[in-house]
């Protein structure tokens, strides 16, 4: 478990990351020793630099799209174990994928930790309080947005603020789900208090990225408390009262309205756009992954963008390793997009005869269908596929220097509409609208003249499609309105065969699918949340379930708040 979730840090300013673009791109030369390493404005930034990359890759590699999607079917693939057991909802403590998410989201936790109190412990007076405030507020927004994965998706979390101390003791009980979330709260409030309003460098979070990123935790916490701000004894616990908490909603209406109001983030003209290689930290992006460029040899692992190998079909799509031939769209998926919604979809998943002149450049491009055979369980897959070498210069085995995406404006404008929402069936608020249509405008799509939960639930679902978020946004529901999630789950034809008919050209389920589906368990209230892995559940008795398949948590313990919601907003 000292292994897994507390990752004992190196010094992050010892690394060495070269042959990278914009602040990546540093070389330490000072000495890597903690008592005299920060001395320089410059070494702050080297020291936070790796909480962009290498703390995440286990989450990215597999995690961010077999939990993201798989979980919520956006997928099927059937030979994939790191996602089949989440798509089937038959996931065991011991299911591939569970030991190293929970160790990743915990490395994210311990570094930015380090980062902080290392930046606080042995700063120099050489270096500025504006670049100690920065390096602490971006460490305590990925230590967050980290958290705030964890509480989702577990449902529970060990929260703590120095990496030592868990390392001497770490057989310590959980926090309750709430807990959690305020926590990763707090850290983005200060983060959006403390960050510049401009990126310091190309690809660093500003403090829009924090307000973007808490219009998401506002929602998660409206769903999870009963009303007011959170203070331990206002925790919902009726799953099913159709009521979400207005203070939060309220909240991420006004976090988010600060990102549109204020920033000079805009969307993306050309949707497909958001997913090339040359369009890495583009205007639309608050927050992504920052991998580095070049072969594995050259950069090594672990800072290394390694989702297209698992997404390409082809050797004509992707470089040398290919595992994304049986990696379908889901059929639930693939059906769910409107008629019109091509510019989205084509962009997401591929369809025969879909046609990308980015792909295969040296024959003029790639038709889906075409130029090789189609898939013959479905479709595959596009985001994160962007060619081999030959076509665009950077993509190598396992390594395509692609960022991920994490949070996007159009993330954003969608946040606001459902908080504006709120608990009304419909919404005909005009600010609400004008947001809501620039994201349908972008993709070809008539605006709405109002909206309602199921309009917001389609637009989430296709404009993020493959980014990682769909299964988060059934949890959000699923705080309120459990039984409905868990119903809709259970009617998703998961694992259903499709193909084209090739008189007609459309696509079409197979007439001999069954539901559920070959291997697909029934959803229930437990399927929200994930089991913690054997391997940490054996290292500390605490994290073992009890005979209603819980874990017991108990309360964290909160100092005062450091930023007023009155001062934020």
């Amino acid at each position: 478990m000292k292994n897994k979730y507390i990752l004992i840090a190196t010094l992050f300013g010892a690394l060495s990351l070269t042959g990278c673009d914009d602040y990546l791109d540093v070389n330490n030369t000072t000495n890597p020793n903690q008592e005299t390493f920060f001395d320089s404005d410059d070494a702050i930034g080297q020291a936070t630099s790796p909480l962009y990359n290498y703390v995440w890759y286990n989450f990215n590699e597999k995690f961010y799209y077999g939990m993201g999607d798989g979980r919520g079917n956006n997928i099927t693939a059937q030979w994939s174990s790191y996602i089949y057991p989440y798509t089937n909802m038959n996931e065991t403590s011991l299911s591939e994928g569970l030991d190293g998410a929970w160790g990743s989201l915990y490395s994210v936790v311990a570094q930015s930790n380090n980062t902080i109190n290392n930046i606080i412990n042995y700063a120099t007076t050489s270096v500025s309080e504006e670049a100690k405030t920065q390096g602490i507020a971006e460490a305590r927004f990925m230590r967050g947005t980290a958290y705030w994965y964890l509480g989702s998706l577990w449902g529970t979390a060990i929260l703590y603020t120095n990496t030592s101390d868990l390392v001497n003791n770490y057989i310590v009980p959980a926090h309750h789900c709430q807990d959690v979330i305020e926590f990763a709260i707090r850290d983005l409030e200060y983060a959006a208090m403390h960050l510049p309003a401009t990126a310091s460098t190309k690809g660093r979070v500003t403090k829009y990225s924090a307000l973007g990123m808490l219009s998401r935790l506002y929602l998660s916490m409206a769903g999870l408390t009963t009303d007011g701000i959170y203070n331990g004894n206002n925790k919902a616990t009726d799953s099913n009262r159709g009521q979400r908490n207005t203070y939060y909603l309220d909240l991420a209406k006004k976090a988010a309205l600060r990102v549109i109001n204020e920033s000079s983030y805009a969307l993306m003209d050309n949707y497909a756009d958001l997913f090339k290689y040359e369009n890495n930290n583009c205007k639309e992006a608050l927050f992504q992954l920052q991998w580095l460029t070049g072969s594995t040899d050259a950069i090594g692992w672990g800072c290394n963008q390694a989702i297209t190998a698992f997404m390409g079909w082809s050797t004509m799509v992707s470089d040398a390793t290919n595992w994304g031939g049986a990696v379908y769209a889901s059929w639930d998926l693939f059906n769910s997009y409107e008629p019109q919604d091509i510019i989205r979809r084509n962009a997401t998943v591929t369809s025969y005869g879909t046609h990308y002149p980015e792909i295969y450049v040296k024959g003029g491009g790639y038709t889906y269908g075409v130029t090789e055979s189609a898939a013959s369980g479905g479709c595959n897959i596009k985001k994160y596929v962007i060619g081999t070498i030959e076509d665009n210069g950077v993509s190598y085995k396992q390594s395509s220097g692609l960022n991920t995406h994490m949070l996007r404006l159009a993330e954003v404008y969608l946040n606001l509409a459902e908080a504006v929402l709120g608990n009304n069936s419909v919404t005909t608020d005009g600010t609400a609208l004008t947001y809501f249509n620039m994201v349908r405008n972008r993709a070809g799509l008539q605006s709405k003249t109002s909206i309602s939960y199921q309009d917001i639930h389609y637009e989430r679902r296709i404009e993020l499609a493959l980014e990682g978020q769909y299964w988060y946004d059934l949890v959000r529901r699923a705080y309120y309105q459990q039984q409905e999630v868990i119903n809709y789950m259970n009617n998703q034809n998961r694992n259903a065969p499709y193909e084209r008919d090739e008189e007609t050209g459309i696509y079409e389920i197979s007439e001999s699918y069954v539901a559920p589906g070959a291997g697909v368990a029934t959803a229930t209230a437990r399927s929200l949340t994930l089991p913690i892995s054997d391997v940490d559940q054996n290292k500390n008795h605490y994290l073992q379930s009890n005979s209603n398949g819980e874990i017991e948590t108990v309360a964290y313990e909160f100092g005062e708040r450091e930023v007023a919601h009155e001062s934020l907003y």
